[in-house]
């Protein structure tokens, strides 16, 4: 954005500013007791986002303004890095070919980004995709749900930007309104050096006089929810006949009934000689129908020998249906819960969930897709800043989501296919670190549970009477500071522990 006034900011049609004051939509408990911070940067809270749209996020035009880097000085030595993530992850990660960030040639500024951000090797995925995506070359890649996607993306499309050129280079496509919100903000922060990349997100459900507003400017990457861009291409709000790089995240859902219409006139509105790039976790017929139609000859990457992260362990537990409260307040008084999702199969149980955990006596927040806008926001940036440590949702949040304080799933509801279980419980374990997931499985489930081990080809165990931590909690999977220690988290209590 302009140097002077709107550097590197996010334009989001949200209608007004979103405050962290409970709304009638969000039931809320304050916490019993103190929420542990999380071992990487905190995320910008909603109100932040909107900030760096109006006051930019970056400091000058000048390339590494406000670091303090200087032609000829040790450029790495002037960087502000988060504190070293200690914590032990596995080979979903790790298993690497040993490339550094560097050897890929990125502009100094990226890369200064990319290291504040807390990045400081390249993942698999990205170790595959980053060169083919510099070359031009389409790409269809599929990796697990945690495993580093986004950067997998947004390094080469910030990469090949031409600041010099007002107009939309990049469109990134996403499901859903928080992944949208989610991903512009990575790109932000990967950007903030590189002297003024405007970034705007638009979802449906807000207002489009401020998405028509923000296009009378200038806005380099457009971050969008399918539906909205479409409106705006068909109004030609949106000019996108100079776009060259297209990216569909979370590509199977996108490629589902629902939008794939909407993708198909999207795509037939961009310049024939266009980079398409499509990711995700699995891969349906629908993706290779529209692999054949609009990729050319693209680049095909797997990482997905085995379907679940490694890091991830799974339990079940059987029970009634009248049963299942009880149970989730005995995993409650008994987990080591940092922050913990719980997912039901419709939004009238998420909500009456929501109010039974909340007469428990714990910190509890709740979103579904039926919820306002402004409210899901609002509880969305909350929770991952941290104010609660439970969040009840439906199928909303199987997409892309990356919390890196959630360590526990709870499938409340078990799901009916694979696919969405294998997205639920990757909301825990994100980046190659561990978590849990214990699933509650009635009578009616069991022919599930069953089908779902069976198509991904993992173990879901009965749940034993005491967890090992060690699978769970990352102080005790990590090495020790440069202290020789560990810092535990406060456990959450029962209410008959919890301090007034």
């Amino acid at each position: 954005m302009a140097a002077t006034r709107t550097e590197n900011g996010v334009a989001v049609g949200m209608g007004g500013q979103m405050r962290s004051t409970t709304g009638p939509n969000m039931l809320r408990v304050n916490a019993p007791t103190m929420m542990p911070q999380s071992k990487g940067p905190m995320p910008m809270s909603a109100s932040a986002l909107q900030s760096a749209s109006m006051h930019g996020g970056s400091q000058a035009q000048n390339p590494g303004a406000g670091s303090g880097v200087k032609p000829g000085d040790d450029w790495k030595a002037g960087l502000k890095l988060p504190p070293k993530d200690r914590r032990v992850k596995t080979s979903d990660v790790t298993a690497t070919k040993g490339n550094e960030f560097e050897d890929y040639c990125l502009k100094r500024e990226l890369l200064m980004g990319i290291f504040e951000k807390g990045w400081e090797k390249p993942s698999p995925i990205q170790e595959e995709s980053i060169p083919i995506a510099l070359s031009g070359r389409d790409i269809l890649a599929r990796a697990k749900n945690g495993t580093g996607k986004s950067g997998a993306y947004l390094i080469p499309l910030l990469e090949r930007l031409d600041m010099k050129k007002p107009y939309i280079q990049a469109l990134t496509i996403v499901p859903t309104r928080e992944l949208a919100l989610q991903t512009s903000q990575i790109c932000i922060e990967l950007s903030k050096h590189m002297g003024g990349v405007k970034v705007m997100a638009t979802t449906g459900g807000t207002n489009l006089r401020d998405d028509i507003l923000r296009l009378d400017e200038t806005v380099h990457v457009i971050i969008a929810t399918p539906g909205r861009i479409l409106d705006l291409i068909n109004k030609g709000l949106a000019k996108v006949d100079a776009v060259q790089m297209i990216v569909l995240d979370e590509a199977d859902k996108l490629l589902s009934q629902d939008f794939v219409q909407m993708l198909d006139d999207i795509i037939r509105a961009m310049p024939r000689n266009r980079q398409i790039l499509l990711y995700s976790a699995t891969f349906p017929l629908s993706v290779q129908k529209f692999m054949n139609r609009h990729l050319q000859k693209p680049y095909e990457i797997n990482l997905m020998e085995e379907l679940t992260l490694k890091g991830i362990t799974q339990f079940y537990a059987y029970v009634n249906e009248r049963q299942k409260v009880h149970c989730l307040n005995t995993l409650f008084s008994k987990l080591q819960i940092n922050q913990s999702i719980i997912f039901c199969n419709s939004t009238q149980r998420v909500e009456l969930l929501a109010k039974k955990i909340t007469q428990l006596g714990y910190s509890c927040f709740y979103i579904h897709a039926k919820m306002k806008q402004e409210h899901r926001n609002r509880v969305f940036h909350d929770f991952r800043r941290g104010e609660c440590r439970n969040l009840v949702c439906s199928d909303l949040f199987t997409r892309g989501i990356d919390i890196q304080a959630v360590n526990v799933v709870i499938n409340f509801d078990f799901p009916k296919n694979a696919e969405t279980y294998l997205h639920r419980i990757g909301r825990s374990g994100r980046y190659g670190h561990l978590g849990l997931a214990i699933n509650l499985i009635t009578y009616e489930d069991r022919f599930n549970l069953k089908g779902i081990e069976e198509q991904l080809g993992t173990e879901i165990k009965p749940i034993p009477g005491t967890i090992d931590k060690s699978l769970y909690v990352a102080e005790f999977h990590s090495e020790p500071d440069e202290g020789g220690s560990t810092q535990q988290p406060a456990q959450q209590q029962p209410p008959s522990q919890q301090q007034p």
